[in-house]
């Protein structure tokens, strides 16, 4: 199952953030998502390829349930296109997502599709005769054993197997595991919107996998919480933008997955409109999609249960308007915003191969910058 961290969230730090969130501010307020995750840490030391350290894992996301076969529409947008989503050519011919979302690391994608047929095989899950999985991926080898391949068939089930609805868990957690954010510690990070009744009361949710930027773009509801705080950067070791300290490189080469729900009856070329304005959440919060970057992006809607039917027949599906999106688009991109704040905020510092250690971002200090700009909103007692 899927449980919500101890540790807390962006919101109660006193990060302000536009748009109300659902009741779990979660990719599983849209009703039917489920998320589950297989998480590897194992070891420590020096690295011994194919023994460890293990830092790494795998996250499924099921757009209707575990026990559903049917497909949802579904359109995609890579803003760069340096890393991999396996699936998505049939996606953008057909309209259609088949099965699971998987996440995990970029040595692990072709494991994970493997281990998502046989798991759909096992269940009678195929929708056509055959499967076209849908597998993304970010880079952990800063922090784990990535030529080890760690990752197999059984612990993809697992994160199939444990897909839940309710709390999501973020941060060290699932495919993010391992990975770094803005030079802080990052991982999973999950939001949502629910728009008012004018219009609609629609949800988006949104869950992403970040493990991309600079420390010095950092910044957090439009404060550059990454100048603020430079110290223990693993790559630009504390001098932002100088390369020094034993810099790995001077270049951005992590990636985003970001993948968007909802709950709005959209067409295949909607849901690629929808995916495209994740990247500006992602842009507020500093990211530039730098060259080596891979920032690929997934929405798909549960309306319309049924549509894609084989029998033949002509099917029907209810249509929003596109002078009705402005207010998912916003949603989309507010939720992106706060799912990468939310992992940054969740993700624990982490030691990983040969000693290397990500800080998390210090929750202190973030509070003090933003008060600095005047932009730490108390939160509500709860």
């Amino acid at each position: 199952m899927t449980r919500q961290s101890s540790r807390p969230r962006a919101r109660d730090l006193g990060v302000p953030f536009p748009g109300a969130p659902g009741p779990l501010n979660a990719l599983t307020d849209v009703a039917g998502v489920e998320v589950g995750y297989a998480t590897l840490i194992e070891g420590e030391g020096t690295l011994e390829v194919g023994r460890g350290p293990v830092r790494t894992g795998v996250t499924a996301i099921l757009p209707r349930g575990g026990q559903s076969a049917d497909p949802v529409f579904a359109g995609w947008f890579p803003l760069n296109g340096n890393g991999e989503m396996t699936g998505t050519a049939w996606i953008e011919e057909s309209g259609f997502l088949e099965g699971p979302v998987m996440i995990t690391n970029t040595h692990s994608v072709g494991t994970v599709r493997d281990a998502v047929i046989e798991w759909q095989a096992g269940r009678g899950g195929f929708f056509q005769d055959f499967s076209l999985p849908v597998v993304a991926e970010t880079y952990d080898g800063y922090l784990n054993d990535i030529n080890g391949f760690h990752v197999r068939k059984e612990h993809a089930f697992q994160a199939l197997d444990s897909a839940a609805p309710g709390a999501v868990e973020e941060g060290n957690v699932g495919g993010g595991a391992g990975m770094i954010c803005y030079e802080f510690k990052g991982g999973t990070g999950t939001a949502s919107r629910k728009l008012t009744a004018h219009e609609g009361g629609y949800v988006v949710g949104v869950l992403l996998q970040a493990n991309h930027g600079q420390r010095s773009q950092l910044q957090v509801a439009g404060v550059p919480a990454g100048l603020e705080i430079p110290e223990h950067a693993p790559f630009t070791g504390g001098s932002v933008g100088s390369g020094a300290g034993g810099a790995v490189t001077p270049d951005e080469q992590g990636s985003i997955i970001v993948v968007v729900a909802t709950d709005a009856p959209l067409l295949p070329h909607q849901l690629k409109r929808l995916a495209r304005r994740a990247a500006l959440g992602l842009a507020r919060t500093g990211a530039i999609a730098g060259n080596g970057s891979g920032d690929i992006f997934l929405a798909f809607s549960t309306a319309n249960p049924g549509v894609a039917s084989r029998a033949g027949e002509v099917t029907q599906a209810r249509v929003l308007s596109n002078e009705r999106m402005t207010p998912l688009f916003g949603a989309t991109a507010a939720a992106t915003e706060e799912a990468i704040v939310n992992a940054l905020i969740a993700a624990e510092t982490m030691t990983g191969i040969n000693g290397r250690t990500v800080h998390a971002l210090p929750h202190g200090r973030l509070r003090e910058v933003l008060g600095k700009y005047n932009r730490l909103v108390e939160p509500a007692s709860k």
